[in-house]
């Protein structure tokens, strides 16, 4: 980690939360993430060596503490108390990016394998009732290969799959990539998105009922956003 080469306390923290990736990394693991391919889809930007290297600093700093997985085969990653105190510094920040940096996206920010990767974890798998549902999610934009995804809600959980499961579809989801980003951000309502024609939703009436519930968004999609002084 590089240095400010000063002794003053915000320079000293600004070392280690600052570095590239890190505030990312500690994002997800506040999220529940805990193991390296967790962590890895939250910023897929980052190579897997360079993950590596950012984990092994943290560790060094006390920042997150690694620990043998119950199967004993690989390690998870955990915040240390020094670890949460940093978290409600990513939600300041993550509060102060939804109330000024709210804009229409970029090429390079619309990232298929980042929302699904939110999706999932934003999900409530009990939104169904506790029965087996299965989701189907198509991102009408995207390439044939890229386009059909899965959400097998069953036991409490949510699992995405790449590859069809099997099992009959409760509820199917249509609608471009960003249209899908802008609901998850809270920039546009699950409503707006289907009265507009924006998003497509087909199933059992139970199903379609659930969906507002099933539909995860960010935790701070609630925030609203303030006009920038130069955008007047």
């Amino acid at each position: 980690m590089k240095s400010y080469g000063q002794f003053c306390p915000v320079a000293k923290a600004a070392e280690v939360f600052c570095e590239r990736w890190t505030p990312l990394i500690l994002r997800d693991m506040a999220g529940g993430a805990c193991r390296f391919s967790q962590l890895k889809r939250g910023i897929p930007l980052a190579s897997p060596s360079l993950l590596s290297s950012r984990l092994k600093a943290l560790e060094a700093e006390g920042i997150i503490e690694r620990r043998r997985s119950e199967a004993g085969s690989s390690w998870t990653y955990h915040l240390t108390p020094a670890g949460e105190e940093f978290v409600p510094l990513v939600l300041a920040l993550g509060t102060w990016g939804q109330r000024w940096s709210r804009r229409p996206l970029e090429e390079h920010e619309i990232d298929l394998d980042l929302l699904l990767w939110a999706m999932e974890n934003a999900v409530d798998p009990n939104a169904f009732g506790g029965a087996r549902a299965l989701v189907e999610v198509d991102v009408t934009d995207q390439p044939p290969h890229k386009r059909r995804w899965w959400f097998l809600n069953e036991a409490g959980r949510c699992e995405l799959c790449v590859k069809d499961p099997g099992f009959e579809v409760a509820l199917y989801i249509a609608a471009d990539l960003p249209t899908l980003i802008y609901i998850w951000r809270g920039d546009l309502t699950l409503h707006s998105a289907r009265a507009e024609g924006r998003l497509r939703a087909h199933g059992g009436r139970d199903a379609i009922r659930a969906l507002p519930a099933w539909l995860g968004v960010s935790l701070l999609a609630h925030v609203k956003p303030e006009p920038r002084a130069d955008a007047a």
